[in-house]
């Protein structure tokens, strides 16, 4: 449900007469029902806006009334999955008073006069919103202090003199200088231009008409920056396939179901050995890659979003690519080599904490970006210098040095595109080593620069979370007192060297004595020495690294009583990767802006978990304690899964129209 507003105050444009005959703010509401909103209000002024937003209880979709545009443009403001709120942003030179905007990371940072961002505006902006529920009233507080001719109280130059220009433009000035966190919705491929008079509005229309809609729209489907496999292999036929899903009613959900179909079956092949099923399951994954990109495609080319679509999409990715490599290390031990297990399970843990890595630094760079003012030092220093170069080489899109910086990180697309071609010339054992060198390099070079840079940006985020929910903390770890001088980061990267120095062990003896029986306990009491920093402040530039730092840990002492106990290498290799399954939930809960998974507590945290397995490896009886404690998580696993995304939301639903049947108000 979205309510629009077209804002016609302070905007002459809006009686022009358009090619249909309409005035265009009749023609603006007509656009804005076909774009998904369910009601459609005109506000003559600031006041009565803010008296209509009041009464919201869903989004809000804010317009000026001198906005010509496709209808699609209106319609992806509306359906925006990138945040709540979300303003539309044009390349076009700023008009009379209209809010000149500064972008990074796709958040606005700055709106305001042009001069007033000392020439570093990015666009300007361009007369449409959507406003999320939770920062409605801020939204109500901007145009009521917009109008009364005063800045908003939080605005960073209070005592400055309201900007002047349309009434529009001078809210999302407001609603800015709130700090309210806005995101940029940019208009690629389509059209939209503010207009002031019939010219302009002639213009404008022209260029509207020029344009097709639908193919622009399959076009936009296409990520605007991809990796160079996707860019080159990939999305060049791909949208194809997407138009097709479409014809054929299929949704980005049953894409990805078939996605991970192939990659299931690929794996299979790639266990049974043979040249003629390696070349298949290569051709297999290569498809399934294809099919996972077309789903994002058809959800941005049907504008079909979910919370639920974007978790499953995230779960389905790395279940797959995990599901692959025990494929591969199955074959690679068929084939007669002892530790093709061993390397999948090093491959499985190399990926997941370089994805750890990945979410945390972009949850800084996306803090950095907020607060722009608190990145960088007087100096400057290499820091700086590296953040630089890095932004000049993806401001040079398209040249060697850019595909070079987007390839070298090892992204999904090459990781996928390695792995078909390794199996296919090579078989299985060659592909894992392939991709555990690589992926060692790229974890090395992201690894380092990251760590430069965050040390220059200085910009804590694991204080803007849960911090416990993210480290995974159970009830042991939450009792230990906390070790504040040290620092969390030091504590979990010490923790982590007492399962590796027993893995280390564990494998040195693996063909003669065996290894003591306190080496165990040493090393779980080594452990739960991160601990120790659970209830210390995660304040330092490098404490987005805790979390990476807390699963290598873990997962090193798994592995590690695995050896010791003698388990299974497969048995090892499906524990880790029902870990996963636990710790991609919690960080695609985090990118989608979604709360704790309803039984987390059940989980028992990384140091609960360790226990136990310590314990079974102490009485003789890891294997069974590990397929145990699996099966364990996995069945807490699938129940928050069917209790976050199907029994709560149905219940929820229930309660809303029992409500509306009561005669109450619905809370949208």
């Amino acid at each position: 449900m979205t309510l629009a507003i077209v804002l016609a105050a302070d905007a002459p444009a809006a009686s022009l007469p358009t090619r249909s005959g309409e005035r265009l703010a009749d023609r603006l509401a007509d656009q804005l029902r076909r774009a998904g909103a369910h009601e459609v209000r005109h506000a003559a002024g600031l006041d009565e806006l803010a008296d209509l937003v009041d009464a919201a209880t869903q989004p809000v979709l804010v317009t000026g009334a001198d906005l010509v545009a496709h209808t699609a443009v209106l319609r992806h403001l509306a359906t925006s999955p990138v945040g709540p709120t979300v303003a539309l942003v044009l390349t076009d030179p700023p008009g009379d008073g209209h809010t000149a905007v500064r972008e990074e990371r796709g958040q606005v940072v700055g709106a305001g006069p042009a001069q007033a961002l000392d020439g570093e505006a990015t666009g300007v902006f361009g007369g449409a919103l959507r406003v999320g529920v939770d920062d409605l009233p801020s939204l109500a507080a901007a145009a009521r202090a917009t109008a009364a001719g005063v800045v908003p109280v939080g605005a960073p130059s209070a005592a400055a003199p309201p900007p002047a220009g349309p009434a529009v433009d001078r809210l999302f000035a407001g609603l800015a200088g709130l700090g309210v966190l806005t995101f940029a919705q940019r208009v690629r491929l389509l059209v939209a231009h503010r207009v002031g008079d019939p010219a302009g509005l002639a213009a404008a229309e022209a260029a509207v008409a020029a344009v097709d809609e639908d193919r622009a729209e399959l076009k936009l489907s296409v990520k605007e920056r991809d990796d160079f496999f996707t860019t080159f292999f990939v999305s060049t036929w791909s949208p194809y396939v997407t138009k097709a899903s479409a014809k054929l009613g299929l949704g980005p959900t049953a894409v990805t179901m078939i996605s991970v179909a192939f990659a299931v079956a690929a794996a299979v092949l790639f266990g049974t050995g043979g040249r003629l099923a390696l070349v298949a399951g290569a051709v297999l994954l290569y498809l399934g890659f294809v099919l996972d990109c077309v789903d994002g495609q058809l959800a941005r080319y049907t504008r079909h979003f979910s919370a639920w679509g974007g978790w499953l999409d995230t779960m389905a990715d790395r279940a797959k690519e995990y599901v692959v490599y025990a494929g591969l290390g199955y074959g690679a031990t068929q084939a007669g080599f002892r530790y093709g297990w061993a390397l999948a399970i090093a491959a499985i843990t190399l990926q997941t904490v370089r994805h750890m890595t990945d979410t945390w630094y972009g949850v800084l760079h996306d803090e950095a970006a907020r607060r722009p003012k608190a990145v960088g030092t007087a100096g400057g220093g290499i820091g700086d210098k590296l953040n630089a170069a890095s932004n000049r080489v993806q401001a040079d899109t398209g040249s060697v040095s850019y595909w070079l910086k987007r390839t070298v990180v090892f992204p999904i697309g090459e990781r996928w595109a390695l792995i078909a071609i390794t199996v296919a010339l090579f078989g299985p054992l060659v592909s894992l080593y392939a991709v555990l060198a690589w992926g060692v390099l790229a974890f090395a070079y992201t690894g380092a620069l990251r760590t430069l840079r965050a040390r220059w940006m200085r910009v804590p985020v694991l204080d803007t979370v849960d911090a416990t929910l993210y480290r995974d903390d159970g009830p042991l770890a939450r009792l230990l007192p906390a070790l504040r001088p040290v620092g969390p980061l030091a504590l979990a990267v010490v923790a982590a060297l007492g399962p590796a120095a027993l893995l280390v062990a564990a494998l040195l003896t693996r063909d003669g004595a065996e290894v003591p029986r306190w080496a165990v306990p040493v090393a779980l009491l080594v452990l739960l020495v991160a601990g120790l920093g659970a209830g210390a402040t995660h304040a330092g530039p490098l404490d987005w690294l805790v979390p990476a730092a807390l699963r290598a840990g873990e997962f090193l002492f798994a592995i590690a009583v695995g050896v010791v106990g003698d388990v299974p290498p497969w048995l090892i290799f499906g524990y880790v990767f029902v870990l996963t399954l636990h710790h991609y939930d919690l960080t695609a809960r985090l990118e989608k802006r979604q709360s704790a998974p309803p039984l987390h507590g059940g989980t028992l945290g990384w140091e609960g978990r360790s226990v136990l397995l310590a314990l079974a490896a102490i009485v003789g009886f890891a294997g069974i304690g590990m397929a145990t404690l699996g099966t364990y998580l996995l069945v807490v696993f699938v129940g928050s899964v069917a209790l976050a995304w199907v029994v709560l939301p149905a219940r929820a639903a229930r309660a809303s129209v029992g409500l509306v049947g009561a005669g109450g108000r619905s809370p949208g």
